[in-house]
């Protein structure tokens, strides 16, 4: 099929590293493996970044007349060309950057709608959230199927759906091949060395990393070592937050994707207090280097780490507890180890590329 891949939020290109580009990408990589052409159109394009909640009347009002153009576009060009499409398939659909285009567009042109990772949560009905809300809404009515990769998103979806559309669980995945063979030339550290890779953003990034520092700070007695990598406007919150600790802390700055599976497997543990993380890319990343981690547990990070099994997860937002379960697996080595074979075990049997490529084709033939 040719499908026109459609994501709101960032598009796979977009220079910002984050967990929404690096899914972006894989979806669109899964969907060329199983021989799908992906399309386009610059009628399909929407302005990048975020929108304050007061524009998005505005937004709707545009979204209309763009779709517009989109559909007498595709009327008006022949049946093999280049810009038409068959399918219509949307990443991300979120009530502050919702899906305005694929609704629209796919009733007009009888085409089916996919949608891949959508929220619905009804405290976002009132106030100022109202209209991306009601936009993520009519997506969801409008959808032939909806793939969902946060468990914790189901019931909200599933009461939005009209009878008989499929909503299809499509865990979150990625290749891990680059992380298995960096994990093969793993050195133990003295003092062990912990990794954390997020961005460094206000709100729910930076209290993730105020979790992080106080955790540290009842780990002094401790010998460790840490490294941060990531980048972004609260940069400097973090560095102070991190000051305390001196040369423990050591900030890499961001780091371009393809080096990552080696900075995942030169560490010991990898810790993310994860406050409001939907499920946590890295988290799957850094598992598929055979590193264990010590998590939040929150929103569908329990999904994506298996307490117990693949790491050890904590009430979100508890640094006492966090740093109680880094101090465990700083003392036992062992435990670290065997964490570290199921953390590896784990991402390579449910979050591989190969297994979710598998269950997408499966999806899609829904909708043929």
């Amino acid at each position: 099929m040719r499908v026109l891949f459609h994501t709101p939020l960032k598009p796979p290109d977009s220079p910002i590293a984050s967990g929404d580009r690096e899914m972006a990408k894989g979806l669109a990589r899964l969907l060329r493996r199983l021989g799908h052409r992906l399309v386009a159109p610059l009628g399909s394009r929407v302005a990048p970044g975020i929108p304050d909640p007061e524009a998005h009347l505005d937004l709707e009002r545009r979204a209309r007349a763009q779709a517009m153009r989109l559909v007498t576009r595709w009327r008006s060009l022949p049946p093999r060309h280049p810009e038409r499409f068959d399918l219509w398939f949307t990443y991300h659909c979120w009530y502050r950057k919702p899906d305005w285009l694929g609704p629209l567009v796919t009733r007009a042109l009888g085409i089916p709608y996919v949608i891949a990772e959508a929220s619905h949560s009804v405290r976002r009905a009132q106030g100022a959230t109202r209209l991306g809300h009601r936009a993520v809404e009519r997506s969801l009515a409008a959808a032939d199927l909806v793939l969902t990769l946060n468990p914790r998103d189901v019931p909200g979806i599933r009461s939005r759906l009209q009878p008989g559309v499929h909503q299809i669980l499509l865990p979150p995945f990625i290749d891990t091949t680059p992380y298995r063979a960096a994990a093969t030339i793993r050195s133990k550290n003295e003092p062990p060395l912990l990794l954390t890779v997020a961005m460094m953003r206000p709100r729910d990034k930076l209290d993730s990393y105020r979790v992080l520092a106080q955790a540290f700070s009842w780990l002094s007695d401790r010998p460790w070592q840490a490294l941060l990598v990531g980048d972004g406007g609260a940069r400097r919150e973090v560095e102070a937050l991190m000051a305390p600790f001196g040369a423990r802390v050591r900030f890499a700055g961001a780091v371009p994707h393809a080096q990552l599976p080696a900075l995942y497997a030169a560490a010991d543990l990898y810790l993310w207090p994860a406050v409001n993380e939907a499920y946590g890319m890295a988290f799957i990343e850094a598992q598929a280097a055979g590193l264990p981690v010590v998590a939040g547990r929150t929103g569908g990070v329990p999904a994506v780490v298996a307490d117990g099994i693949s790491g050890l997860l904590t009430p979100v937002g508890d640094a006492a507890a966090f740093a109680s379960a880094v101090a465990r697996l700083l003392d036992d080595p062992g435990e670290r180890t065997r964490l570290a074979a199921g953390a590896a075990r784990r991402a390579l049997q449910h979050h591989d590329e190969k297994a979710a490529a598998h269950r997408l084709a499966a999806a899609l033939e829904l909708v043929r």
